[in-house]
């Protein structure tokens, strides 16, 4: 690592040309100098949103060495000596960079991030989804909300410690990753099984999905925190029939016998399965709302937080949900297969029953292969790295009370927790009490308030000094 003020700012003229190209540089190969850490964030994440990172899921994937690139700049201006990593192929890479703390005797912390968004139609949107616009006060587009407004907010902490010679409490570990949007086998897991160096010392990790409010009431704001999240078991599902002309009887129809059994799974709904995490926050949210509960009829629970309910609830059981489907290639020709695509997820300890429930609503007729299968998590919502939280943010917001959660989705924490490393969701988020943030993941018109990032990097800048 070159330390803040050594030595010269590296630019290779290839990269210089590249992000020129982007739009992220000027012409004379130079950022912007530093402003304010809200303002920093900001430019920083309409520059990151400007490079089109979307991760269809393919081998090749979206290509995120534009985006690392352009996070390599950002740290080698302000005298940081990041390494650029090539995971499975040149296009696909990771950012690591380990700032070294003032106590070595201390275990180190993982600051992380992905660089990949999901796809988005354009003329699905009310603006174009790659130009990172700010309309109302927020900034908008693919990626503004999962998640490069928290990777705009660790890269505007680290750069302004750079700028002031600071050195936080232990070693932070900081890396952006590729692929997690596809389960993270050519970023977050390939590095864990190459890299592990990377890593040495670190017993904890903080990214996405988590820290962001909900408005019960003026004076109190609950901020979830994630503790857990579900496992993963997406699946596809192949029917066989007897091929034939389109205008025949056929009792054998493959698309038949696929459409049958992804019906069924779609009108699957389990029972309610409450594990440490999911536990507490149905107290807290009882105690927070004023509610009896009733064995665990969650519904009424759930009636009373809005549009996050679903992103809530869901965390709370498992779930199946169809999500793609292939079969024929003529009108007129019934075909011999039918395959889909079902997305599962399970809360920690689920994972057998979830798979087991998905061949039953499948049919004997139908195979169904696992092809990611990947770990649920719940750790404990104690300890010294939880009370920073809290103390961040009562300091930006008296009315906060910090609660955890257990996240519906994935993220790259999966990975790191096969090296004993306890992960949590902390990019802090004051959300205005009208905005139906849970749409906003995967969603058509992501975007994500400017007060919320102001809020969020001087939180983050907060805890990351005192945890």
């Amino acid at each position: 690592m070159v330390l803040p003020g050594e030595g010269a700012i590296r630019k290779d003229s290839n990269t210089r040309s590249r992000l020129r190209s982007a739009g992220v540089m000027g012409q004379d190969g130079l950022m912007q100098q530093i402003p304010s850490i809200a303002e920093d964030t900001v430019s920083l994440l309409r520059d990151l949103i400007r490079i089109d990172t979307s991760n269809d899921g393919s081998p090749d994937g979206p290509g995120e060495i534009l985006a690392a690139e352009y996070v390599v700049q950002c740290l080698q201006e302000v005298g940081y000596d990041p390494e650029l990593i090539t995971t499975t192929s040149g296009r696909r890479a990771s950012v690591a960079l380990r700032i070294p703390g003032t106590d070595p005797s201390r275990s180190a912390l993982l600051l992380h991030g992905h660089l990949d968004v999901v796809p988005a139609v354009a003329s699905d949107w009310s603006v174009p989804p790659f130009a990172a616009e700010v309309i109302d006060e927020m900034v908008w587009g693919r990626g503004a909300v999962d998640m490069k407004d928290m990777d705009s907010m660790i890269l505007a902490v680290i750069r302004s410690w750079a700028i002031e010679g600071y050195r936080p409490p232990r070693d932070v570990v900081v890396l952006f990753t590729p692929d997690e949007e596809a389960g993270g086998r050519h970023g977050a897991h390939w590095l864990i099984n190459n890299r592990p160096d990377l890593f040495s010392g670190v017993t904890e990790a903080v990214g996405e999905v988590g820290g962001f409010s909900l408005t019960v009431r003026e004076d109190l704001r609950l901020y979830l925190i994630q503790t857990a999240e579900k496992g993963i078991a997406w699946m596809r599902l192949t029917s066989h029939g007897r091929a034939g002309h389109g205008s025949m009887l056929n009792d054998a129809n493959a698309v038949t016998t696929l459409a049958q059994a992804m019906g069924r799974i779609g009108a699957y709904r389990s029972d309610v399965s409450l594990g440490p995490t999911a536990q507490r926050l149905l107290s807290e949210l009882c105690e927070a709302y004023g509610i009896e509960l009733e064995g665990n009829d969650i519904d009424q629970v759930m009636s009373k937080l809005g549009p996050i309910a679903r992103f809530i609830g869901s965390g709370m059981r498992n779930t199946l949900n169809p999500s793609m489907l292939d079969a024929g290639y003529k009108v007129n020709v019934i075909p011999e297969h039918a395959t889909g695509h079902v997305d599962g997820r399970f809360v920690p300890g689920g994972r057998d029953d979830l798979i087991a429930t998905a061949r039953r609503l499948a049919g004997a007729d139908v195979e169904i292969e696992v092809l990611t299968d990947d770990v649920a998590l719940d750790v404990p919502f104690e300890g010294p790295t939880i009370e920073s939280m809290r103390a961040a943010l009562l300091s930006e917001d008296p009315h906060a009370h910090a609660i955890p959660y257990l996240m519906s989705g994935g993220t790259d924490a999966k990975a790191f927790s096969r090296l004993g490393i306890t992960g949590y969701g902390f990019a802090p988020l004051r959300l205005p009490p009208d905005l139906d943030f849970a749409s906003l993941f995967h969603g058509i018109d992501e975007r994500v308030p400017v007060s919320a990032l102001r809020f969020g990097v001087t939180v983050l800048d907060r805890f990351l000094r005192t945890c």
